[in-house]
């Protein structure tokens, strides 16, 4: 059996969680560690609130917050109290420090977090609402989520993000969405206003405030269905794209799972990559594109469907690919033909890792023949017909054929 008196007196950090209620939404416990505690680390509103009770040292958090993280895993051993917004494991300080502590040597106090309040508030199931954290992140991470009839609660920065939400959804079509400002939730300022997001006439916003959004889309929002293969016409392009359908298929054949890093290789628009990311948030991509122009334009296009951390690296294949992280998979597309870009993708690819590579032009498709009678995998041929105008009639129109290669590495 394990001794519990040693496992307690391994845990040396304490993370408390705090609300706009200071001591008053404390218990017993949480303030005697805070009375006690020789050192208490916090932000300055956190200091602020427990003020009348805090007798230690109270150290603010250092820029960069590395500094506060070093100094608090250089007192390991000796008692220190650590002060959190609401629960510390929700976008909170008690992630960062997580990955730096183990969790036997942490005690845990959380308090409700904003996300709790904010759905107290407003009478909606937790469990029903799409939560997010804008807070020091691109407000674009909010796109995917927009659909008619969703129910999001937002984490915020400052007292500015609600008007630049609400220009956003406006922007989208989505602008008779009903936005709600909650500020300084569980305080004594406490207040929550609602509005129309294309009316939107909040003043005086406190910067500690959550975002609650009951989405209503009009016709020709900009709603990011939730299958592969996105239209088209979602997509800055200047013709260089891997089609609607073909995508479908080549997402399917890339398999997405948990956590993994992309690779997609002449990029062109970045649709591989940016319909990869949109399947989960662990999911990672690097966008490799020479060309300039089209590089700047999957930047713009990864911003506008959400998913903003995609990397664009400007180069060509293979000279770009030396140093990049180790990819879990690797999709080929333009300039796949190219000499040596095959062979570099194949040797950078993990054991494991997967690889799919589509060719149209006879040159890719031979390259790909041969690289299959080389090493295996699979060969498919994708072919795609349109129906469209013959003269006063309508016949099929096929599109150019795809050769695509699947391969996993052992």
């Amino acid at each position: 059996m394990a001794d519990i008196s040693s496992a307690s007196n391994k845990r040396w950090l304490t993370i408390i969680g705090i609300g706009e209620d200071g001591p008053d939404g404390l218990g017993d416990e949480a303030k005697r560690l805070i009375v006690t505690a020789p050192v208490v680390f916090g932000g300055r509103r956190h200091h602020a609130l427990v003020a009348p009770i805090a007798i230690g040292e109270c150290l603010t958090w250092e820029s960069p917050f590395d500094r506060s993280i070093a100094a608090i895993v250089a007192r390991r051993g000796s008692p220190v109290v650590v002060l959190a917004s609401g629960d510390p494991f929700l976008y909170g300080v008690g992630a960062t420090l997580s990955r730096h502590v183990n969790a036997d040597e942490m005690h845990t106090i959380p308090a409700p977090s904003s996300f709790s309040l904010a759905a107290s508030r407003l009478g909606w199931p937790l469990q029903d609402a799409t939560t997010i954290s804008l807070h020091g992140r691109p407000i674009d991470l909010i796109r995917p989520h927009l659909h008619n009839g969703r129910r999001i609660i937002a984490l915020t920065s400052d007292a500015d993000t609600p008007r630049q939400l609400a220009d956003l959804l406006s922007a989208s079509g989505f602008g008779q969405s009903e936005l709600c400002v909650l500020e300084t939730l569980g305080g004594t300022r406490e207040q929550f206003r609602r509005c129309k997001a294309d009316h939107f006439d909040l003043a005086d916003i406190d910067p500690l405030n959550v975002c609650a959004i009951d989405v209503v889309a009009a016709g020709g929002a900009r709603t990011l269905a939730f299958s592969p293969g996105l239209d088209d016409t979602l997509f800055e392009h200047d013709g260089q794209i891997t089609k609607q359908e073909i995508r479908a298929v080549t997402l399917s054949a890339l398999a997405p799972r948990h956590g993994e890093l992309l690779w997609d290789i002449g990029a062109g628009s970045g649709s591989i990559g940016i319909e990869w990311m949109l399947c989960d948030p662990s999911l990672r991509a690097i966008a490799v594109e020479q060309s300039e122009e089209r590089a700047q334009r999957i930047a713009r296009n990864a911003a506008a469907f959400g998913v903003p951390g995609l990397a664009v690296v400007e180069g060509c294949a293979p000279a770009a690919l030396e140093h990049l992280a180790t990819p879990d998979v690797i999709f080929v597309g333009g300039g796949g033909s190219e000499a040596g870009v095959l062979n570099a993708a194949i040797g950078a690819l993990r054991n494991g890792g997967r690889i799919v590579a589509n060719a149209v032009t006879l040159e890719m498709e031979a390259k790909l023949i041969a690289t299959q009678a080389e090493l295996g995998g699979t060969l498919t041929r994708i072919e795609i017909s349109r129906a469209a105008p013959i003269g006063g009639m309508t016949g099929w129109r096929p599109a150019m054929p795809v050769t695509q290669w699947r391969w996993t590495k052992n």
